[in-house]
């Protein structure tokens, strides 16, 4: 009967009491009890069943955490906190209050870098070693995972770019999958594909060339192989570059075999491996399957049009563009900058780009928005997806952003539509009239309308309009937040609270907007966003600009602060955008005098 080591194991001290030959041991149970919480508690799957026999091995042969170990994005993250020091409450994974999704500098210090996003460890881990050797510290080890969809990044070649020449003590280990999300794509992973063969065109690779001294590749699951090149390479001074070949979803077969589902399979049969499939089939579609299938409705007839997203085809459901049109659908890989000035280089040849980027990786482009595309006024049409809060994935991942950065942004219109249809409709607005360039935001997850599939309308840019009258408070939102609205007036004497949905933060609806600030002195903006900026501070400027004196605005959203993780009802009620503290911020506005 095998010996059981992973409950004495609480920190990475422990794991170096073990002899090399009881890890294949350790690697299986810390393997299984992953498969195990994961599959009643969700989260990040396959990347982290990929990485176990490296994060034992890393573990092992550095003295974590005075060596600094960095990961990138941090999906692949769940066997290093499990080995310091947070088995007993990785159940809280991603849940209120509990450990974080992603490493977070606040929550251990072997934790030494907090993301999310990806390709930032190369650059965080060389600001390390460059920081170790200017305090005297030469033989500090520096060590950064990356995997080969991050490695394709723009930042992640600039960071190669400079380690090869800081002469610091930096290792580079290549998490080499042939997966992201989805599968990698790009002239790179052809590269990867042709070094991992030996073939000797190849001998001489990009990484030598850049000045490391490179090893590999190394079968990532055959922890020997890994001790040993770990162990050579700990002699080594300067940038060094190992390559491992690792399996996504290693030990659970369905994991291996649907490597984009078991990213983050949700509920699974832990010894069967088997989704747990909740059968509804009157459930609203999700917001990006309603892009994704209108876009390719929308193509059909329109051959001028192109989709693009960087990296994110399943998640954004570009998929659904790239399966029917590949000649005019693009995976870029994960290169935001790149996917908005591609896009705006297709607008100056008259195409109509449609580029689909999460809200917060869209921050990552943000020159681009402004120098390429607006400043050019060229019509991009930005599909900015997982806006407003996403739940479990926490602060890296919250679109709450997005609606004060692109506002400041001449020549945008920023649209927030409140449900599917109005999704619809402006999408096919967008590819017909407009000169501009539009960004439109929508949430993760299901929106509210069954039979959303309907004949498109235009919708007239910068138009909002009045959904229920009332004489007593104007509430005024913005995007799906809208359908709750709808049921809080319900909870209100009927005709005393007037609600509208506004669709357009920019351009505002001047004139709809005239007519309540005349009508109504008590008003309340309401905002799946940050209040800094958003949509809420356009509607004060327009108050002050137009003179409008006495009057009592309420603007309900997100204050100036980053947001936990947990599930989208907790965090509703934590910032007051649930349905109950929203009522009660309107009832006690009606009690002020006017």
């Amino acid at each position: 009967m095998k010996k059981k080591q992973l409950q004495h194991i609480n920190s990475p001290r422990d794991l170096r009491k073990l002899s090399p030959r009881e890890l294949p041991d350790l690697a299986s149970e810390l393997r299984e009890f992953i498969i195990e919480i994961v599959s009643v508690k969700k989260g990040h799957l396959g990347a982290s069943l990929g990485v176990v026999e490296l994060t034992i091995a890393l573990h092992y042969i550095f003295d974590t955490p005075n060596d600094l170990l960095v990961w990138d994005v941090g999906h692949q993250a769940y066997p290093h906190k499990i080995l310091t020091g947070r088995r007993d409450v990785f159940e809280t994974n991603r849940t209120l209050g509990g450990i974080a999704g992603f490493p977070a500098r606040n929550e251990s210090i072997f934790d030494t870098f907090g993301v999310g996003h990806s390709s930032t460890s190369i650059s965080a881990g060389l600001g390390m070693a460059i920081a170790s050797r200017l305090k005297g510290e030469p033989d500090k080890h520096h060590i950064a995972v990356i995997g080969d969809a991050s490695i394709a990044s723009g930042m992640a070649f600039e960071g190669l770019n400079h380690a090869g020449v800081a002469k610091s003590n930096l290792l580079i280990i290549l998490n080499d999958n042939e997966m992201g999300i989805d599968p990698n794509v790009g002239a790179l992973k052809k590269y990867l594909t042709q070094v991992k063969k030996g073939e000797d065109a190849y001998k001489k690779n990009i990484f030598e060339a850049l000045n490391f001294s490179y090893f590999g590749p190394v079968d990532g699951h055959d922890i020997d192989a890994l001790l040993v090149a770990l162990k050579k390479l700990k002699n080594i001074k300067g940038p060094k570059f190992l390559h491992v070949i690792t399996k996504k979803g290693k030990g659970l077969y369905q994991a291996e075999k649907d490597q984009v589902t078991y990213h983050a399979p949700g509920e699974f049969n832990a010894k069967t491996g088997e989704l747990s499939i909740k059968k509804d089939l009157n459930l609203p579609p999700k917001f990006q399957d309603v892009f994704g299938l209108t876009l390719v409705e929308l193509a059909r007839s329109n051959e001028r049009i192109i989709g693009i997203t960087p990296a994110m085809p399943t998640g954004s459901s570009m998929k659904y563009m790239i399966e029917e049109f590949p000649e005019r659908g693009f995976d870029v890989g994960i290169a935001e900058q790149h996917a908005v000035t591609l896009s705006a280089g297709m607008a100056t040849q008259g195409m109509i780009p449609f580029c689909a980027v999460y809200s917060t990786f869209l921050q990552r482009a943000y020159d681009q928005i402004i120098h390429d595309v607006a400043l050019q006024q060229l019509p991009v049409i930005f599909c900015i997806d997982r806006a407003g809060l996403v739940g479990e994935d926490g602060a890296t991942h919250h679109g709450v952003f997005d609606l004060a950065y692109l506002r400041l942004i001449p020549n945008l219109i920023i649209c927030a539509p409140m449900n599917e249809i109005e999704l619809r409709n402006i999408m096919y607005t967008a590819q017909t009239v407009l000169k501009n360039p539009i960004a439109i935001r929508y949430p993760r997850g299901r929106g509210s309308i069954v039979e959303w599939k309907q004949k498109f309308e235009y919708l007239e840019i910068g138009k909002g309009e009045l959904l229920t009258d009332g004489s007593e408070v104007a509430v005024l939102s913005i995007g799906t937040l809208g359908e709750s609205i709808k049921n809080v007036i319900k909870k209100f004497p009927k005709g005393k609270i007037a609600h509208y949905n506004m669709r357009f933060v920019k351009p505002l609806d001047e004139d709809l907007l005239q007519i309540i600030f005349n009508k109504f002195n008590k008003i309340v903006t309401v905002e799946e966003g940050t209040l800094t900026g958003g949509f809420g501070s356009a509607i004060i400027e327009f108050c002050f600009h137009n003179r409008f004196k006495k009057k009592n605005i309420e603007n309900i959203g997100i204050w100036d602060k980053f947001v936990p993780h947990g599930t989208i009802e907790e965090l509703h009620e934590m910032v007051g955008l649930d349905e109950k503290s929203i009522s009660n911020r309107i009832a006690k506005l009606m009690t002020k005098k006017a």
